[in-house]
């Protein structure tokens, strides 16, 4: 199974700072939304590639991990345009929801390519460093389980789906299928969940652990100003100049 995680390397992206890079994927989410026009999403979607690019990520290998994901961003459009009155087929309204699905998959590849830059104990720290007290402390921890159970879980669905195919389980009803699946996929989640607790006691879990030093280096300052600048587009918009266009 196609997974994005993280793997360490060499490339420009791997050596800047986590809070730089969090910067740029909340001011490029921002970005994202700020219009529909095609010109504008075009220009994203270079942005994304480049991303991409620096990252060493595949566009395909993203594909492949979130295949669930952009089929059912597909799916919005195709079924915009079908209507049961005549005409049957209306293409021009797939149009906005193309573009409305085409700026969630960008966000999609420029998160990916974080994934696969940043270590978890890096965006902890970030966190943690950032937010006072205890909610900070949470929000590091939930957010680096998050990013080592998510996978394991959808590891483990991909393992009862092509259970049930070597079983020839495809006959079965679709409500038969999707009552296996999770049931499986709870009971192996509350089996992760309870291992990951004996784990944490066994392993003296803090709260407060020695995190990674994070340090500011000129480019971190040039990347967290263009994610700064992105994030602000939205307020272009609201310009009589309209400084982006709005369709």
């Amino acid at each position: 199974m196609s997974t994005i995680a993280y793997r360490p390397g060499d490339t420009l992206v791997h050596s800047l700072d986590a809070r730089a890079k969090l910067a740029f994927q909340v001011g490029f989410s921002l970005a994202a939304v700020a219009s529909l026009a095609p010109r504008w999403l075009a220009g994203l979607a270079v942005v994304a590639t480049v991303a991409l690019a620096l990252s060493r990520v595949s566009p395909v290998r993203v594909l492949r991990a979130y295949w669930f994901v952009f089929a059912i961003l597909a799916s919005g459009p195709v079924l915009a345009a079908v209507s049961l009155t005549r005409p049957r087929f209306a293409p021009g309204q797939a149009v906005e929801p193309t573009l409305t699905a085409l700026r969630v998959a960008l966000v999609f590849f420029v998160g990916a390519a974080y994934v696969r830059t940043t270590p978890v104990r890096e965006t902890r720290a970030a966190v943690q460093r950032h937010v006072p007290g205890r909610v900070g402390q949470l929000l590091g921890v939930g957010m680096a389980l998050t990013v080592r159970f998510v996978p394991l879980l959808r590891s483990d669905l991909t393992a009862i789906l092509d259970a049930m195919r070597a079983r020839l389980g495809d006959p079965r009803s679709l409500v038969d299928r999707a009552r296996l699946v999770g049931i499986g996929g709870l009971s192996r989640a509350f089996t992760r969940a309870d291992r990951l607790s004996v784990a944490l006691r066994a392993r003296c879990f803090a709260w407060n652990p020695t995190l990674p030093t994070l340090r500011f280096r000129r480019r971190d300052y040039v990347v967290a100003a263009l994610g700064v600048g992105l994030a602000c587009t939205p307020l272009l918009t609201l310009v009589p100049g309209r400084f982006i266009p709005v369709g």
